[in-house]
């Protein structure tokens, strides 16, 4: 069944600066305690307008790689899944189209304005729409089938907990995957995609989503992410096996890869 509003189950008074440590917003240092704030800002501003810009970005890739997530999901009637950082439901509603809707999805996002957007795109949707915390998610143990997270987890104040959260979650035998902007691959290309990345994605942020800063932090944000090999370490030290990967677009992107045993 479609829930009729947002489940906000995460405390936003715990995005605190009390909290000790400092962490990196772009290429910005601030207090851990308010990476969260911050992210959620950009998110706020955009969030009308996020899945047009990822066309308008990506050149419409960001579609290709999210099917290459699925296809290598390869869902099957019945899946119970979680989609973290789902934002407007993108992901949900394409394993959904897949099964025939014969899926238990739920889009979890500490966004709630993302939220709000994906419920007022899909009405009618078999979503389950919940506000949580990639690194403290609302949900019990061993609860899902499969845990995906498309361009979210770089946004996180502790990767690492949230990588064990996703483990945490997924029941023995579940299936881990990632899609992240990651580190170029193909000498040449990535010398272009600097230029587009700190040159033109801004401005195209400024113009058509009306938010240049929000566009200057996702290309930092993406500089500042681990690479293919190092994520992959960091999501086996979180207790997944079989962790692998394959690149997208010459590794504009990535897909990892990992299960639960």
């Amino acid at each position: 069944m479609v829930q009729s509003r947002t489940k906000l189950l995460y405390d936003p008074d715990m995005t605190s600066s009390s909290h000790f440590g400092f962490t990196h917003f772009g290429f910005r240092e601030v207090p851990e305690g308010d990476k969260q704030r911050l992210v959620g800002g950009v998110f706020d501003a955009v969030a009308n307008r996020y899945d047009l810009m990822n066309d308008v970005l990506s050149g419409g890739m960001h579609r290709l790689w999210k099917a290459a997530l699925v296809d290598w999901l390869r869902p099957r009637p019945g899946l119970q899944m979680i989609d973290v950082a789902g934002g407007t439901g993108d992901i949900a509603s394409r394993v959904l189209d897949r099964v025939n809707g014969q899926a238990d999805i739920t889009v979890c996002d500490i966004n709630v304005s993302m939220l709000n957007e994906g419920r007022r795109r899909a009405p009618g949707v078999p979503i389950h729409w919940l506000a949580g915390d990639a690194e403290r998610l609302p949900c019990p143990d061993c609860s899902f089938d499969a845990y995906s997270i498309a361009f979210g987890i770089r946004n996180v104040t502790h990767i690492d907990a949230a990588l064990r959260e996703a483990r945490r979650v997924l029941k023995p035998g579940g299936r881990f995957l990632c899609l992240e902007f990651s580190a170029v691959i193909l000498p040449g290309l990535d010398t272009l995609y600097d230029l587009y990345s700190f040159k033109l994605m801004p401005l195209l942020g400024d113009v058509i989503g009306g938010n240049r800063d929000a566009y200057q932090y996702l290309a930092e944000s993406i500089r500042q992410f681990p690479d293919q090999q190092k994520f992959a370490g960091m999501i086996a030290d979180a207790g997944f096996s079989q962790v692998t990967f394959r690149n997208q677009s010459a590794g504009i992107a990535a897909i990892h890869s990992g299960w639960r045993i």
